[in-house]
């Protein structure tokens, strides 16, 4: 029975993607339209299922985020808000609080600029600033000022100047890329004009 389903669902899947060119632009359209049940919702679901992943709906984002890695293993509750321009490794939780008695009921709210490296958990009602850094397995429960490094068990590093997070290293070494969020694409950049980011 599950055979079928999962069938059907890819089935769906091909026609709604006839119409959404992208998963973005699916997400979208539920989430101007407060939709979070028929086949739209279903075959949202679906994609992220199939990737080891959950972004509820109701979760906002001031532009989509750039999923270096694609969609997988990471979880984003329904009630998280995010700013723009922010980037999301794979295993990543940003999640909700909901027990009782807990001083930080409620889902993150993430600033613009932020650089959210593989496995992190972003946990609670907690604000996380802008041009922030939280590293591999960060466990981040505290709220976090602009332009600052999280690592380990929410230990923060503030910096006193704000922090580019939109550099990547290339396999040659001799050349950086630094994405640019307003085209969705990346620019080849020397590696001088790097030296000090």
């Amino acid at each position: 029975m599950i055979t079928l389903k999962n069938f059907i669902k890819e089935i769906l899947s091909i026609f709604v993607f006839l119409r959404f060119k992208t998963v973005k632009d699916l997400y979208e359209y539920l989430y101007k339209n407060h939709i979070n049940s028929g086949i739209y919702a279903t075959v949202f679901v679906y994609y992220c299922e199939k990737h080891c992943s959950s972004i509820g709906i109701g979760a906002t984002f001031a532009n989509w985020p750039h999923f270096a890695h694609g969609i997988f293993s990471i979880f984003i509750s329904e009630n998280a808000k995010f700013g723009k321009n922010c980037i999301i490794m794979q295993q990543v939780t940003i999640g909700t609080v909901i027990t009782k008695g807990s001083k930080k009921i409620g889902a993150p709210t993430i600033g613009d600029n932020c650089y959210i490296c593989a496995g992190a958990k972003i946990i609670g009602n907690i604000h996380i600033g802008n041009n922030v850094r939280i590293g591999a397995n960060a466990v981040v429960y505290k709220d976090v000022p602009d332009n600052s490094v999280v690592v380990g068990n929410n230990v923060i590093i503030e910096k006193k100047e704000p922090i580019d997070n939109n550099w990547y290293l290339l396999c040659d070494e001799d050349h950086m890329l630094k994405y640019d969020f307003e085209r969705r694409a990346f620019d080849k950049v020397d590696m001088n004009e790097f030296v000090g980011h």
